[in-house]
């Protein structure tokens, strides 16, 4: 079956350009399994969501995705049809004929690729004898009582068995993701199927239980006793399961290079390759777009400001900034205690330079509540009130009509307020003990008249039915001036690479996937808007110093420094492409083959490839980034901005970039004598 192609790196804007032998797709399977596949748990379900386009492209028919079958998601994500692969059908009618019920379709999502689903309960009775093979091929065993893991080994089962129905052809790629796909993968190999296997760690299961309960991780991660600590949190078998298809894949992979330092002490393997994630990035045909959509969700946001601050509407929303943090709600690890900490200080700044510059920060992270806050409400329904007296004013020669001024005056009247606007926007359960509200209770953070940092806490997902903020969380984003995403652990961190290539500024640290991944493709981040955080090699109070100047830098910019910044941000979407990320996958892949079957497919020895293709240069214009263009005062005089106007043409810079980093892209290893380091302090 002939195959062309699609996958071109030449197609992205400078990239440069990868050579690498073309697999013979035809005479190959690949499946890639995932407990997410259809079933929306993490980010995991983005992952492969986004990159299933990419490897379509690539490998067309011969592609499949394998995942539980889950009846209400299959009703909304998934289309019935036949497999077209003679060797794939034969498997599962093997199956279906012993009891087994699989799902064979079309996922709908962008590429339409085929998916496999196996029907966890229909294959529930062989739970103790699979039990008994998993223990006979790993020693390792399951409590009864831990329902995942034993989804984990039924689902392993299941996989295992569909791919020992297959005979010598074609050979078969199996890309597993996380433990809860590792069984099928210790099988494979238990079993001695002639299959290429790569695994998959978007995140070490002991390293998130061990930063979750605060412990000073990149420090000691040299010192753990491994074993102790995933007994003491009852996930040894969890852990066991993990660290086994680590060592028994064929190809190792994880997501970047500070979950590769993770990786080699949690689980005593260093990874083969470092497999970046990425996004579908689509470019508006017109370079302003992106631009003109800031500014419509930027006036919905500014609605909703009106009314939640009515009565106390006493700054200019012409020069407020809206930042935003979102995600888990862990408080710790996403650095939401960080971030309040330096809004506190941003506040003392502000105010004591007497800026007109207003802050209005939200926090997007989902808790516990019982109902819209009722102040919350009442400010949207004031806000509607008066807008509609407004809008109903006759023309200008009934102005003065009595029963018309009585109208405004009562809309007028209704907008004073005896008391401060809410901080959250929800009655939270429990608010006594919720770690973000007793922060701003410590701070003094109450959205008083004098205050120039706004805290707005939203616990729930953003949705563009929402009677509060009818918006979508794309649309809010696009709205807002800067992301702020402090993290301590971090494996990638989807929320600043989606402000990226959306053309929105966003604050990570050194600590999180992405912001490792930009420090090495790009020269100087910050000037494109990439503002990363020390929090590796500082103290906790330095870091929160430095998040600090990042955050009023970034105030003191004038709106044109703002606009040729979300340019520059917009700019390094080509960075997160799959088009481009893909080629590590690419890679993986071949290595699995060459491992796995030496006698048909080769490989010449080299370094896996480093995220390092090449980096973008810093800017040869000025800068808006504040570590460089920091004033006196958050003012800045005509003369500057006319200055600026001269000094500044979008167009001349961005294709300056396109010509600077078409470099060559080698595949070298670590340079001679370069050490990791984990760190000197706990943040």
């Amino acid at each position: 079956m002939p195959l062309a192609r699609s996958l071109s790196m030449t197609s992205l804007n400078g990239l440069p350009q990868w050579e690498d032998e073309d697999l013979p797709v035809e005479d190959l399977l690949l499946f890639e399994v995932s407990w997410e596949v259809t079933n929306k748990v993490g980010g995991i379900y983005t992952v492969i969501q986004t990159k299933a386009k990419t490897t379509a492209d690539e490998w067309g028919e011969n592609y499949f995705l394998v995942g539980p079958y889950f009846e209400q998601n299959v009703k909304t994500q998934a289309e019935a049809c036949e497999p077209p692969n003679p060797a794939v059908k034969k498997a599962m009618d093997t199956m279906k004929s012993q009891g087994c019920q699989v799902f064979f379709g079309r996922w709908l999502i962008e590429g339409s690729p085929y998916v496999l689903l196996f029907d966890i309960g229909s294959a529930a009775w062989n739970l103790d004898r699979w039990k008994g093979d998993f223990w006979d091929a790993s020693n390792i065993g399951i409590p009864f009582h831990d329902r995942e893991a034993n989804d984990a080994v039924i689902f392993g089962s299941l996989t295992a068995w569909f791919l020992k129905e297959f005979d010598d052809k074609p050979n078969i790629i199996a890309h597993f993701h996380e433990w809860q796909a590792g069984v099928g993968l210790i099988l494979c190999r238990s079993w001695k199927l002639r299959v290429a296997t790569i695994f998959t760690t978007h995140a070490t299961l002991l390293g998130r239980y061990l930063c979750a309960a605060s412990i000073d991780f990149y420090n000691n991660l040299d010192q753990f006793d491994i074993d102790k600590e995933a007994g003491e949190r009852q996930i040894y078998h969890r852990y066991c399961m993990e660290r086994a298809s680590v060592h028994c894949a064929h190809v190792f992979t994880t997501v970047s290079q500070i979950t590769a330092v993770e990786a080699e002490h949690m689980l005593k393997r260093n990874p083969d390759v470092v497999t970046p994630n990425g996004l579908n990035i689509k470019k508006f045909s017109a370079m302003h777009e992106f631009q003109n959509l800031h500014s419509m969700y930027k006036a919905r946001i500014q609605e909703f400001i009106r009314g939640h601050f009515y009565g106390h509407l006493d700054f200019s929303l012409e020069k407020t900034l809206f930042f935003f943090i979102a995600g888990r709600y862990e408080f710790s690890n996403k650095g939401a205690d960080m971030f309040l900490e330096a809004l506190s200080r941003l506040n003392f700044l502000l105010r004591v330079h007497k800026t007109d510059v207003t802050v209005v920060v939200f926090f997007i992270m989902p808790a516990k509540t019982n109902n819209f806050n009722v102040e919350t409400l009442k400010g949207q329904a004031v806000r509607k009130q008066l807008c509609k007296s407004i809008g109903e004013i006759p023309d200008l020669n009934k102005i003065l009509d009595r029963d018309d001024i009585t109208i405004m005056k009562r809309a007028i009247f209704s907008t004073q307020r005896h008391c401060l606007p809410p901080v959250t926007t929800h009655n939270m359960i429990d608010d006594g003990n919720d770690p973000i509200l007793n922060t701003i209770r410590r701070i003094g953070l109450f959205n008083n008249r004098s205050d120039r940092v706004k805290v707005i806490v939203h616990p729930e997902f953003l949705s563009s039915t929402s009677p509060l903020l009818p918006l979508d969380y794309e649309e809010f984003v696009r709205g807002c001036h800067l992301g702020v995403f402090p993290s301590y652990y971090e494996p990638w961190g989807y929320t600043p690479a989606e402000c990226t290539v959306m053309g929105i500024p966003s604050v990570t640290t050194n600590l999180s996937g992405f912001g490792c991944f930009m420090q090495e493709h790009v020269a100087d981040p910050a000037a494109y808007g990439i503002y990363i955080v020390d929090r590796r090699f500082r103290s906790p109070d330095e870091s929160c110093n430095q998040l600090t100047q990042f955050l009023y830098g970034f105030c003191q910019q004038s709106r044109r420094q703002r606009i040729i910044q979300r340019n520059r941000t917009e700019r390094l979407s080509d960075l997160l492409d799959w088009r481009y990320l893909g080629r590590y996958y690419m890679h993986a892949r071949h290595l699995a083959l060459s491992r796995t079957f030496p006698d048909k497919f080769e490989m010449e020895p080299c370094a896996p490839p480093k995220t390092e293709g090449f980096r973008y240069p810093r800017p040869s214009s000025v800068p808006p980034s504040p570590s460089a263009s920091q004033h006196s005062s958050p003012h800045h005089s005509e003369a500057e901005d006319e200055d600026e106007d001269e000094r500044y043409d979008e167009d001349e810079e961005a294709e300056r970039d396109r010509q600077n980093i078409k470099s060559p892209f080698t595949l070298g290893a670590l340079p001679q004598g370069k050490k990791k380091k984990h760190g000197e302090y706990r943040n």
